[in-house]
């Protein structure tokens, strides 16, 4: 009986250690392992901005661990009907006015977030080993075969190019040469590859190659002022993650990194 006693006295002794275990554990919040997500903010931002912006993506995510940027870059015209189809976006950088202009209108950007961010000037390009292009005038020659600048439409380049050919009266000679594309990287890569004997671009683009050539600047009276307009969309969830990288890129650091990739500066 003793035996028998005491082992159910040592199984009862058991039980109530167990028991209180899993109280002291019950009572202690477990720990938390889980990190912190990263506020993501959305920038759809022209295509000319994006060896200046993954840069600074890569500069400015290292100084703010909290935050992860997603760049979408493509045509102005084309991340401006994105936005009015509602898509998930935080900032837009626009290569022309008009886009934030219509923006503007409707209401789906904060407008007293609008800034005039940078300028550009607007160049005429040939392949690196090009001969037949010297100038503009030379563009109307029976040498020269197609011409490349951004689809009017939806590519502020293009609507820069159409001005200034329209000014300088050469846009109705220049039509049937005129091959159309999607944004001025492509315009970049048609000259670059030889499927186009000059092309429109910016400055900033042409300074990125080391395939092609500036031949000429597009006199700066021949066409509007280049301006990116910089505005936080209204809908946005992420409003001061932000206007907190807006802020950077208008700061001296990130105006430099812009300036190196042929920007102008108008950040005040």
């Amino acid at each position: 009986m003793k035996k028998v006693s005491w082992s159910f006295a040592l199984c009862i002794l058991l039980i109530l250690s167990l028991v209180g275990c899993s109280a002291g554990n019950a009572a202690q919040p477990p720990a938390n392992t889980a990190q912190t997500k990263p506020t993501e903010v959305m920038v759809s931002a022209a295509a000319s901005l994006q060896n200046s912006l993954d840069e600074l993506k890569k500069d400015y995510e290292q100084k703010n661990s909290n935050v992860k940027l997603t760049i979408n870059y493509g045509a102005s015209g084309t991340l401006q009907q994105q936005i009015e189809q509602g898509a998930p976006v935080d900032l837009f950088i626009s290569a022309g006015k008009a886009q934030v202009d219509a923006l503007e209108k409707k209401n789906l950007i904060d407008k007293d977030s609008r800034v005039d961010l940078l300028g550009n000037d607007l160049v005429l390009i040939t392949g690196k080993d090009n001969t037949k292009v010297t100038s503009l005038d030379d563009l109307t020659k029976s040498t020269v075969g197609q011409i490349s600048i951004g689809t009017p439409k939806s590519v502020p380049a293009g609507q820069y190019a159409q001005e200034a050919l329209t000014n300088l009266k050469l846009w109705d000679s220049l039509q049937p040469k005129l091959v159309m594309a999607k944004d001025v990287t492509s315009v970049l890569n048609y000259v670059e590859t030889g499927n186009a004997d000059a092309g429109f671009v910016y400055k900033s683009d042409a300074q990125s190659s080391t395939k092609v050539k500036v031949v000429a600047a597009v006199p700066a009276n021949s066409y509007k002022p280049v301006v990116y307009p910089a505005a936080i969309i209204a809908a946005t969830k992420n409003k001061q993650a932000a206007s907190d990288f807006l802020k950077y890129l208008q700061g001296p650091d990130a105006q430099q990194v812009f300036a190196k990739y042929g920007f102008k500066s108008m950040a005040k």
